[in-house]
């Protein structure tokens, strides 16, 4: 299974799913976000064997709480648009092989599927409380990119639902 570290946590893959690391791709941090200030990138890319691409951002609050002005469903649906946005170029102009090849397959996926995974501390308490409402932020992230991903889910590693990878 392949294996990917995103923020202290490991996703492991099944074997035949396509995985990259979007947030590192040369091609964005080089190439596309010079095309405008305040351009963002989701943590990890997925695509499984029936051809579904997945397109995965990592929040892990268990540590640091949140601290950003704007919601978390604007911050991800940001991601979301900024990294489809990337696809198309980086399928032609990336310089890196494997990084054009992930965008080749994105861009011929047959579904697209969002997942905002989210850590948060275990117990609420005062000093670190479990201040984000996980049902909420689907709720806004369904009305943000029904276009995109009618049913996005809010996962954490006690709570993967039916998603085929696994967190530790």
């Amino acid at each position: 299974m392949p294996t990917v570290a995103v923020d202290g946590l490991n996703f492991e893959f099944p074997s035949t799913w396509e995985t990259s690391k979007y947030d590192e791709w040369t091609f964005y941090r080089k190439q596309f976000s010079v095309v405008r200030d305040g351009l963002k990138a989701l943590d990890l890319l997925a695509v499984d064997p029936e051809g579904t691409a997945w397109l995965i951002e990592v929040k892990d609050y268990r540590v640091h709480a949140r601290t950003k002005p704007s919601a978390l469903d604007d911050e991800v649906a940001g991601k979301v648009l900024d990294t489809l946005a990337a696809m198309l170029p980086a399928k032609g102009n990336a310089n890196d092989a494997e990084e054009a090849k992930m965008a080749t397959a994105v861009l011929g996926a047959k579904k697209l599927r969002v997942v905002l995974h989210l850590e948060q501390p275990k117990k609420h308490s005062t000093l670190r409380p479990r201040a984000i409402n996980p049902a909420d932020v689907q709720q806004a992230l369904r009305r943000r990119l029904k276009p995109i991903d009618a049913h996005p889910f809010v996962a954490e590693a006690s709570r993967m639902g039916s998603l085929a990878w696994t967190v530790t």
